[in-house]
């Protein structure tokens, strides 16, 4: 028995997949298969793209508008030697020009940044929203991609020391923009002899981004190192250090070298950190996703079992004079192999040609049920960003196409073996 396929093999399986029903082919039956399949594959590859490109669109907002790690020094506790009493002092950093310095010299940390932090209500129009402001140098802000790119914000950023920066949510929801002014207030204000009084400040908006995440758009501020000092009585401290690596992925190899650098009683708190639960339960729903998509494409295959068994019915006089002319077992079940096998390599290329359209025009197609739902199909408050991307990636394909041609042919050899085994007297008794 030759191990190859034959040119008449071919011949013969591509004649049967053409037959018409009269003929004894199962041409509907085969079209159902081809179909089936088509669509399991598609769906199995739009969906993969499109929960990479969620991963990757919610990552790259992640690291466009904040610190891979930050470097924090631990609150302390101090206990009064009169009254026994405990008090916790917030962590500050006093030496933060020299800390920056020393973590920015850490093989593989491309940029520090010192920040000061604050609550604040903002206020402009009769309306109010909760801010958290971010005291940082203007160097320090056009180094971050989503917060400067010019197709998503407004203003003049060379003005930055003369005002504030503040998210499009913010600037939505108080009704301002570029040149308008809005009232910080802040819990922990001035100290005067009556106590801590809250401060009010009034700052005009010189610029208005867009960092692509709905929470950020609408809680965040910036505002010069200098002048977030003063507001929130830092002189001459700083909260935070911000660190940007090379590669944010493994941002924790450096957790252990930043540390130390730091100094005693450093602590750091990366973008993994406060994001990491979420991933791994995106990485989770991939794989549970990619199981429940692959029992679509394994039903879609079954169809070609179903086909072959009703040819191999259909054909048993055809299977009979074949034997007796001299055909063997393995080509007649390479035959039927073959009719199996170009129905799921014909309907997995569809499919990959399908899926691929589809995840390529993923964001056209939600901003058309967008609009048909009113808004209804996304909403950035729920799922943190403004669009659903989708991201082909060789591996992903890859994946589909082997597992659907893997079922392909698998269901196929039942009804093959069962062809090749057909007795061809019994096949030609009552013909």
């Amino acid at each position: 028995m030759t191990l190859g396929f034959s040119r008449f093999e071919f011949l013969i399986a591509w004649r049967y997949l053409r037959a018409r029903r009269a003929e004894g082919g199962v041409s509907v039956m085969t079209w159902i298969s081809l179909i089936g399949i088509a669509l399991g594959v598609m769906a199995l590859i739009a969906t993969l793209a499109v929960r990479a490109g969620f991963r990757a669109e919610f990552v790259d907002t992640i690291l466009g508008a904040n610190a891979h790690t930050t470097v924090y020094v631990s609150p302390q506790r101090i206990t009064n030697e009169f009254t026994d009493d405990v008090y916790v002092v917030p962590g500050r950093i006093a030496d933060y020009d020299a800390m920056a310095a020393r973590l920015a010299e850490v093989p593989g940390v491309t940029r520090t940044a010192a920040i000061v932090k604050g609550q604040v209500m903002a206020s402009a129009n009769d309306s109010s929203n909760v801010a958290e402001v971010f005291g940082v140098a203007r160097s320090d802000l056009e180094a971050m991609p989503r917060i400067v790119d010019p197709a998503t914000s407004m203003g003049d950023l060379e003005r930055f020391d003369e005002g504030i920066a503040i998210g499009s949510g913010i600037a939505r929801e108080l009704g301002v923009g570029v040149g308008d002014r809005i009232r910080l207030i802040a819990p922990e204000g001035a100290r005067t002899a009556f106590g801590t009084t809250p401060r009010v400040s009034a700052y005009e908006v010189t610029y208005v981004f867009s960092a692509g995440r709905y929470d950020i758009d609408r809680t965040r501020i910036y505002m010069p190192l200098a002048e977030a000092q003063s507001y929130f009585n830092r002189e001459g401290v700083a909260d935070e250090i911000e660190v940007f690596v090379d590669d944010p992925e493994r941002v924790g190899d450096w957790t252990l070298a930043l540390m130390q650098a730091a100094g005693e009683g450093a602590q750091t708190w990366s973008w993994r950190d406060s994001s990491g639960s979420f991933l791994s339960a995106l990485d989770m729903e991939d794989d549970v996703m990619f199981v429940i998509l692959s029992v679509l494409v394994l039903i879609a295959s079954m169809n070609i079992t179903s086909g072959l068994i009703m040819l191999v019915k259909n054909k048993g006089r055809d299977i009979g004079i074949l034997r007796t002319m001299g055909l063997t077992e393995g080509s007649v079940l390479r035959v039927f192999f073959l009719c199996g096998a170009f129905t799921g390599i014909l309907g997995t290329l569809a499919g990959v040609v399908l899926g691929v359209l589809l995840a390529l025009n993923v964001d056209t197609i939600m901003a058309g049920l967008n609009a048909l739902t009113g808004g209804g199909a996304w909403q950035p408050e729920v799922r943190g960003i403004y669009r659903l991307p989708a991201e082909l990636r060789l591996w992903d394909i890859g994946r589909a196409v082997g597992l659907s041609l893997v079922l392909s042919f698998v269901v196929t050899i039942f009804p093959a073996r069962r062809a090749a085994r057909m007795n061809p007297v019994e096949a030609l008794r009552y013909e």
